[in-house]
């Protein structure tokens, strides 16, 4: 895809993101009229998700109409009715469980995946007021202002944000954070993935770590620390665009550090859920 299509495609998705959290906003300040719902053990959703998403899907139907995209709400609406790619990848509120908690930890994300991979990624806080945008061949931004990963030279040197994923065994985790702990590093748990990995590419973590996380909460934070000079694993290797994947990101120089923290670890989820029907 041209880079001018590229841009415009992410002005569009910015302004479909803001539009977004204004609505998602005014549930937050009122939640606790919300209806809600249990998807599984730690996986809730509110009639504020359903909402934003139909606005989110609403809007980039008007804009790209006919391009296929997967929500975490909606599901995926099909490669064979609406092609291959590009594919607009959707989480309406990452962070539910703080969101229904009055937890300012969650964020509007919107990505989308091209013929070559990663292509863009916009991931809005409404409550703190940042837009992060950006993909690989777009650089990275929040509001506007460029930004790029933390370069270290080892865990010592800031906090790395651990995801906890129930589709894998907690065991696995566990592993993980010890070996983090006796690599001399700290790990902090946000409670919102898609918003973390826009930490890391703003500099803030110096890196990420989930064993699996679904498209949805992964494709714009991707994006972005891509766009910032970063480097992620592939999350969209065999069925890891439907079915998700490990997400490991940091900068490149901490990348061979992070990576070791999964050795001789499985990967692919244990047990999952299915995007919506």
């Amino acid at each position: 895809m041209e880079l001018v299509e590229l841009n415009r495609r992410l002005a569009v998705a910015e302004q479909i993101a803001r539009e977004a959290g204004i609505l998602a906003r005014s549930w937050f300040d009122r939640r606790d009229r919300l209806r809600i719902e249990t998807k599984g053990p730690q996986d809730l959703v509110s009639e504020a998700d359903r909402a934003v998403e139909v606005l989110i899907r609403e809007r980039l139907a008007a804009a790209f109409p006919g391009e296929r995209v997967i929500g975490e709400e909606g599901g995926d609406d099909g490669a064979e009715e609406h092609g291959a790619t590009p594919v607009w990848i959707v989480d309406p509120i990452d962070g539910t469980q703080c969101f229904l908690a009055g937890i300012p930890s969650w964020c509007i994300s919107i990505g989308m995946v091209g013929e070559t991979g990663m292509g863009l990624g916009v991931i809005h806080d409404p409550v703190i007021g940042e837009t992060f945008t950006g993909g690989p061949d777009l650089g990275a931004f929040c509001n506007g202002r460029p930004i790029r990963v933390h370069e270290v030279s080892g865990f010592g040197d800031g906090m790395v944000e651990v995801g906890v994923s129930l589709r894998r065994p907690l065991d696995e985790t566990l592993a993980v954070l010890e070996r983090l702990l006796r690599a001399g590093g700290i790990y902090h748990r946000s409670g919102s993935g898609a918003l973390s990995l826009a930490y890391v590419a703003a500099g803030r973590y110096i890196g990420y770590y989930e064993d699996h996380m679904n498209t949805w909460d992964s494709c714009a934070g991707v994006a972005l620390v891509e766009g910032a000079g970063g480097w992620c694993s592939d999350i969209l290797a065999g069925d890891g665009l439907t079915r998700g994947a490990r997400v490991i990101a940091s900068g490149q120089n901490l990348a061979p550090a992070m990576r070791a923290l999964a050795e001789g670890l499985p990967e692919g989820p244990a047990k999952g859920r299915e995007p919506a029907p």
